[in-house]
Order: structure tokens, then sequence, then C-alpha cells
């Protein structure tokens, strides 16, 4: 295995990024990045190694790699930046290394989130190998077999009887529409989506939002997981949880609607700025019960304040495998 990085910042903490990535070993990952059979390995020592097991260049596989873990952007000085915007941020950053966000093809995103909707990790997941099932096959790992995700045109021979009859339930359509759909672009739906990356975030959501079954929830993680939105808050139940306790308490015990998912999106950015995505995601895995045994044991008037101010927030569990790679999902998924 090569080095990839000496300081630990490459791995991906964050759950429901992606769900095309293996535990083929302790602490080891596999995926696909296009044409490229990756394994991605933490030591205990904080490096991070990764093998290739396949590619047709070696070159192409590490720039691919490193765009995908989002390597020119340094965590350690963002977390800097955070932790001097809110002091919890700061008591989190002493126990929680922090969240990379990926940087997803962004056709591959579009469709394992239009899977995502409604559902559990165990069914997402099903879905999403049934999909990538049908790319080109590049090689077995520790018993899994991997392919690179199908171009758009192959996806365009799927028909939503064949979908329905591999589980996706009412999530077929929305699959072979939103294919149908992007094939219809003029510059071709690869283009248009890559295109997205240039635009300013609510032209991207409202881009999306013309694809069938992609609402502001999806739209928001495709355009943070994939075209660059570093700002994007996905926002659900968990999400409004710890919104409504710490940054905007005032809209705790009030429903979940579009308008104050906006007045969420924008408490976040007001507080962590141009990253405020990348926040949420180390804020979100501070709440999980996997995490939170690696935290200090809060105060009796930090527990007071937060019961006070979430009493009647809603409350939902996600699960992160408790890897520092994380490529994985959730338990509960309400995207």
């Amino acid at each position: 295995m090569i080095r990839v990085c000496d300081d630990g910042e490459c791995l991906a903490r964050a759950g429901s990024q992606t769900f095309r990535w293996k535990q083929t070993g302790l602490l080891q990952y596999t995926g696909t990045l296009g044409p490229h059979l990756i394994s991605l390995k933490h030591h205990q020592n904080g490096d991070v190694y990764y093998q290739i097991h396949h590619s047709p260049s070696q070159s192409a596989a590490q720039s691919a790699l490193l765009d995908f873990l989002n390597v020119n952007i340094s965590l350690t000085e963002m977390c800097h930046e955070f932790s001097a915007a809110d002091s919890r941020f700061a008591e989190l950053a002493q126990h929680l290394k922090g969240a990379r966000v990926l940087r997803q093809d962004p056709l591959e995103c579009l469709i394992q989130f239009l899977c995502s909707s409604n559902n559990n990790i165990a069914r997402i997941t099903k879905m999403v190998d049934f999909v990538s099932s049908l790319g080109d096959y590049l090689g077995n790992v520790e018993g899994f077999e991997f392919h690179a995700f199908p171009s758009l045109e192959k996806l365009a021979l799927v028909t939503e009887q064949q979908l329905r009859e591999a589980g996706f339930g009412y999530r077929a359509k929305y699959v072979t529409g939103t294919v149908d759909a992007l094939q219809l672009k003029p510059e071709g739906g690869v283009k248009w989506l890559e295109s997205l990356r240039k635009l300013e975030l609510q032209m991207v959501i409202d881009s999306l939002c013309t694809l069938p079954g992609v609402g502001l929830k999806v739209a928001s993680c495709i355009a943070l997981f994939s075209l660059d939105q570093h700002h994007a808050i996905p926002v659900d139940t968990h999400v409004w949880r710890i919104a409504t306790t710490y940054l905007v308490p005032e809209l705790a015990g009030a429903s979940l609607t579009p308008k104050l998912c906006g007045r969420v999106a924008d408490a976040f950015v007001s507080k962590y700025g141009k990253y405020a995505g990348w926040a949420q995601t180390l804020l979100f895995i501070a709440e999980l019960p996997s995490q939170k045994a690696l935290l200090p044991s809060p105060t009796v008037k930090e527990k007071k304040s937060s019961k006070k101010r979430g009493s009647k927030a809603q409350r939902g569990r996600r699960f992160v495998d408790g890897t520092a790679l994380g490529l994985t999902g959730s338990e509960e998924s309400e995207k």
C-alpha cells in the first residue's frame, strides 16, 4: 500500500455520503472511482494508505482518489476556523478529528440519493449494488465483487419494471424518469450535472429539483457531496434537532417546513461560513451513539440546557460504522 496522507484527514468519517464502498478488512474499505478499483486503509499511527487493485492508469487512479477525497481542502485549518466561531465545536474538535466531505461523481451521487429516499441502509445498499452491477466488472476483493458505476447510456437500458422487481418500489419511476430527463439535456446529462458545479447554490438546488424524485433534501445532499456546494445544508429530522438544540432553539417544537429548512441552513452558514456543510457533518456525527462514547460526559448544566432546548424537538437515530473510514450510510435514512 502507498501512503496518501499522514494526518488522517483523507478519511471520510461521515456516513450517508456513499453506499458503494465495502469494508474489506480491519479499518479498510474498498470502492471504485470510475474505472479504478481502490482500497483505503487507516493505520493506527494515523497514516492513510491506498492500494490500486485495478486501473488503466496508476497516475489517473491516484488523481481520481485525491479528487474524491477533496484533499485540496485542509480539514485542520477548517476546524480551527469553526472552533474560533463556536465554543461547542471547539470542545468537540478535541475529541473528534473531523469529517471529510467527499467529492463524488455527480451521476453516481444522484442515483444513490434517489435510492435513499425514505429507506434504510440494508435496502439502500441492495438497490445501489443492483445498479452498480450494471457497470463493467473491475474485480474481486476479499469476496466482494466490484463494478464501475454504469454510464447514463447503460442506465437508460433498464426499465422501471426491472427496477421494481429488484426491490426499488416507487423509487423505480424516479430513477428511470431522471435518466430519461438527463438524456434529453442538449449538452448531455453528465455534462449538465457537472456544469452545476459552477453555479450558485440556489440555482443548483432549483435545477436538481426539476428531476423526478428530487426534493430539497436530496438536492442539498447531491449539491454538498458532488457539486462543490460546501455550504449546502441537507436538513432532515436529525439535523433539525441539532439546529433547534444549539443554533435556533426558538424553533424547537415547530414543524419542519421548507421555509424553516431555509432558516436552519442560514443559521449554519451564518455561524460557520462557506464550509458550513462540513461543520454540519461533524456536528451530526457527534450526536451518534457510537461517537458520543468518545466524548466527555456533559455537565449537569449542559444536560439541563440541552433538555430544555431540545425537549420538543424530533429525535432520530442514525448509525455510522465505527471506523475512521465511515464510507457507509445510515441505519435510518429519511432523505
